[in-house]
């Protein structure tokens, strides 16, 4: 007999759009349990994260008596995980505990139930939690068939659950099968019954584990036509139960009926798809070029298991911006260490670790700008309880993100600004203390490495019984459209950036980043010097035309309470006229529809941008008239649905001729409108 382990896992971003996340309920959440509650011998488990299981207690009332019910009866079996869903592996240990331990109390408080086993955000496995698991009361984890197999294990021998140890602390694993991922709900239900029978054959009583995406039932594209308006899980469900070769199953009685089938360390790795989506541009490329051919030859079932991608923790190197929010939070996770028996405090920082904001995949992730404004809220309230309690100095100057360059952290009574040395002395956030806001939160414009693909769209193929998964879903996309909208910016996005050109730089070389730069300040490190109030960069580069030329750039910052004052210092062995452009990049919640197209402004010694979003006004004032660009920065990403053009902020650029030497002062001011 095949005993069926049927979990579904639901997840919102915290404070995800309200209509995004009743768009899920409605169509997926909802439904499904409605469905299934008529159906009281299969069993089942779910997790949800917090924030959405507080969602549907507060706004969903009926939904919450449901999934009480189906709990009270038997029906469901809860899992645990992080609260705010955070990639466990990412964060400290005592976080970890916390947000397992949160869960925990909400479910038994909730359901009547003590959580044994726990969904592992986006299944990122590194044995190094294993400790923390169990010391929260979890016995078991749910995990891929790929975390097996690349390991060196035969498919045929993952039918079941493996046990495994950190430290003398042992734990089980089940691994999701594939087959199944694919399958349910998208084909008809006789193929997937016909694959349950054939596992049959492996071991006494073999486990068809499926474990994925509560979205899959109803959000996803076409699943709310086929899975209810064409009652797919009605028959599913029909079928299953009617069975007597195969019988749902709580993983918690499976692992009380049956021993492990044996022993297993697993690599840190993730599923195979994050493995794709983690990878350098280049790198995804040779990955699809590799995966081609060996379908091609018939070799991927002999070979898949040495084709691996990179793994989750290569998102924060290939996004800076990323990298950023991670370290930002784990900073205030050390720092704060002392002060986490603080509620307010405490409940910011996990807040802070919502792991969807870091990554890029099939879904929008680190693209949606709202899910970066909820990250950089719950940083800057974290920060904000932080500072009362701990009276840090206005000035600190530490290594911040771990790259081994200073970082220089200003906090005022209505700022918190962060300038990094090896980001050439740039501003790289400038967050609002009253409007919770960061406007320095913007995206740069990089290659993906499915932009290739949006551009040579494949063919249509006949489709087989049943409906497309999104990881095989064609997108309807003018790839002309596309292809002038694929500008790539070769540094990052921050503010106070430096450029040496010539009268190559325009409104349109700006925009796309095409213009002649003959300096080494743009993306450089810089020197750190600091005094009592003001913080200066300096470094000795050159200027490059048919040689070197010696070049000294030194850029001075004074901060008040909602005013940044630069002097920027420049000089050069180099005898004729060139252009000095400063660059500034800013994110808007609603960027001012006059703003939406490239403008050039003209002359002037200021410059105004008003946000109605934040009810603030950036002011500029330099001491001489600067020429005055500005462009929307505009990104090009895919997601479940289809490809997303997003503004992710506004580039500004003030220009000046100069000639071996330039002393320019530009002040930055906020105001209420």
């Amino acid at each position: 007999m095949v005993k069926l382990l049927f979990g579904i896992h639901c997840h919102q971003p915290i404070d995800n759009f309200y209509e995004v996340v009743d768009d899920a309920i409605n169509k997926a959440y909802k439904p499904f349990l409605e469905v299934v509650k008529d159906y009281p011998d299969f069993k089942f488990s779910v997790h949800y994260s917090g924030w959405l299981l507080e969602y549907i207690k507060n706004n969903d009332k009926s939904l919450f008596k449901l999934m009480q019910d189906l709990s009270y009866n038997g029906q469901i079996e809860f899992f645990s995980g992080g609260f705010y869903e955070p990639i466990l592996a990412v964060i400290p240990s005592d976080d970890r505990k916390y947000q397992i331990e949160k869960l925990n109390n909400f479910i038994k408080e909730n359901f009547g139930q003590t959580p044994k086993g726990l969904w592992l955000t986006e299944r990122v496995w590194d044995s190094s939690i294993v400790t923390d698991l169990v010391e929260c009361g979890i016995e078991y984890v749910i995990v891929d068939d790929y975390h097996f197999l690349s390991t060196g294990f035969k498919k045929e021998a993952l039918y079941g659950y493996y046990t495994t140890e950190s430290n003398g602390y042992k734990i089980n694993l089940f691994p999701i099968d594939k087959n199944l991922r694919y399958l349910i709900p998208f084909k008809p239900v006789e193929k997937i019954l016909e694959y349950l029978n054939s596992i049959s054959k492996y071991g006494v009583n073999p486990a068809g584990i499926i474990f994925d995406d509560g979205e899959k039932f109803g959000v996803w594209p076409k699943t709310y036509w086929w899975v209810y308006q064409e009652r797919w899980l009605n028959q599913f469900l029909e079928v299953i139960t009617s069975q007597k070769d195969v019988k749902p199953y709580h993983y918690r009685d499976y692992l009380k009926e049956e021993k492990p089938i044996g022993f297993a360390y697993l690599p840190i790795t993730s599923y195979h798809e994050m493995g794709e989506w983690s990878l350098f541009p280049e790198d995804f490329q040779e990955f699809e070029e590799l995966k081609e051919f060996l379908e091609k030859n018939g070799l991927q079932n002999h070979f898949e298991k040495f084709v691996k991608g990179n793994i989750w923790h290569n998102f924060l190197v290939k996004y800076p911006e990323s990298n950023r929010i991670h370290k930002r939070v784990l900073d205030l996770s050390t720092t704060g260490r002392p002060y986490k028996k603080n509620k307010e405090f405490l409940e910011n920082l996990l807040k802070s670790q919502c792991n969807d904001v870091l990554w890029h995949g099939i879904f929008g992730g680190l693209y949606l700008p709202n899910l970066r404004n909820n990250t950089y809220k719950y940083i800057i309230k974290a920060d904000k309880e932080l500072e009362k309690l701990s009276k840090p100095p206005k000035i600190q100057v530490k290594d911040l993100d771990l790259d081994g360059y200073e970082e220089v952290k200003i906090t005022t009574q209505k700022m918190i600004l962060i300038f990094d040395s090896k980001e050439s002395g740039q501003l790289t956030e400038l967050s609002l203390k009253d409007k919770e806001f960061n406007f320095q939160n913007t995206l740069t414009r990089r290659k993906e490495g499915y932009h290739k693909n949006l551009l040579t769209p494949k063919q249509d193929t006949p489709s087989e019984e049943g409906i497309t998964t999104i990881h095989n879903a064609q997108l309807e996309i003018d790839p002309q459209h596309i292809k002038d909208l694929l500008i790539y910016d070769w540094y990052t996005k921050n503010s106070f950036i430096d450029h040496i050109t010539d009268d190559s730089f325009n409104l349109e070389t700006f925009y796309r980043c095409s213009f002649r730069e003959y300096s080494d300040f743009t993306n450089q490190p810089f020197n750190l010097e600091y005094a009592k109030d003001e913080i200066v960069f300096k470094r000795k580069g050159g200027v490059y035309k048919d040689k070197k030329y010696n070049t000294i750039l030194i850029k001075t910052y004074k901060v008040e309470e909602s005013k940044i004052t630069a002097l920027l210092q420049l000089q050069t062995d180099y005898k004729d006229i060139l252009k000095y452009v400063c660059e500034f990049n800013f994110h808007f919640a609603n960027l001012p529809h006059h703003l939406t197209q490239p403008i050039y402004h003209g002359k002037s010694i200021t410059f105004k941008l008003k946000d109605n979003y934040t009810q603030k006004t950036i002011i500029f004032n330099f001491n001489k008239e600067l020429d005055i660009f500005t462009y929307p920065i505009n990104t090009v990403s895919q997601s479940e649905k289809s490809v997303d053009i997003t503004n992710q902020g506004l580039s500004i650029g003030f220009l000046t001729d100069f000639q071996e030497e330039l002393n320019l002062k530009i002040t930055l001011e906020i105001v209420d409108l």
